[in-house]
């Protein structure tokens, strides 16, 4: 569907979305865990919508266009992380997993919401196309991106919000042996990444989601 559309016009339909979808997502981080009682986040001033507190201008910006404009149909980004202090935490490791978790419901809620939006545009339909075509277009956006990072970040691959999650469920020695990973994690996704393996292991969960999502936007 995007593929009707210039590098330029593509842009303009995803930035808003993968704004969105990267800053919710640590926020959403940020907000749990001051549940827990840890305001590490929210006293540095990161528990706002506002996306300049969380770019990150590689991850936020220049990754997710690069990959935009070579039109690899497979688009990604980060932000800057939410600090998170665990010792502020009763149950350091159960309330940790439960505040990586946060990210990648969030963005499970904002898939819904960009598909309601699309169904939006889908229902006003062909006789106002200007308004129509914005809302599929930027709905569509809203689900690959926030789909693609919810199963990215729940890869267990040290630091994504996957391995804190498997950390929290491991016994106490296995999960301090699995977390001395983390040093390797961005070498790991890289290789991953080059290799094509990131896109085999995501390919067709995305594919069944993005199909149920799409029926739910009525495309």
């Amino acid at each position: 569907m995007m593929n009707e559309l210039t590098w330029i016009q593509r842009i303009v339909v995803w930035i808003l979305p993968v704004i969105f979808a990267i800053t919710v997502h640590e926020v959403a981080h940020g907000w749990v865990a001051k549940q827990y009682g840890d305001k590490t986040a929210f006293l540095m001033g990161r528990l706002t919508l506002n996306p300049i507190k969380h770019i990150d201008w590689f991850g936020t910006i220049i990754l997710p266009s690069l990959l935009l404009m070579t039109g690899t149909g497979f688009i990604f980004g980060w932000a800057k992380p939410v600090p998170v202090d665990a010792r502020h935490f009763k149950k350091p490791r159960h309330d940790m997993a439960v505040v990586a978790l946060a990210g990648p419901i969030s963005n499970l809620l904002m898939a819904i919401a960009w598909a309601l939006l699309a169904r939006l545009g889908s229902t006003i339909g062909h006789s106002t196309e200007a308004v129509a075509l914005p809302l599929i277009y930027t709905g569509v956006a809203g689900i690959s991106i926030n789909l693609v990072l919810m199963l990215l970040n729940m890869l267990p691959i040290p630091p994504l919000d996957g391995s804190r999650v498997l950390s929290g469920l491991l016994p106490s020695y296995l999960a301090w042996q699995f977390n001395k990973l983390e040093r390797f994690g961005f070498l790991i996704l890289l290789f991953l990444l080059y290799t094509h393996l990131l896109n085999a292991l995501l390919e067709y969960p995305l594919y069944i989601l993005q199909k149920w999502f799409f029926t739910l936007a009525g495309l």
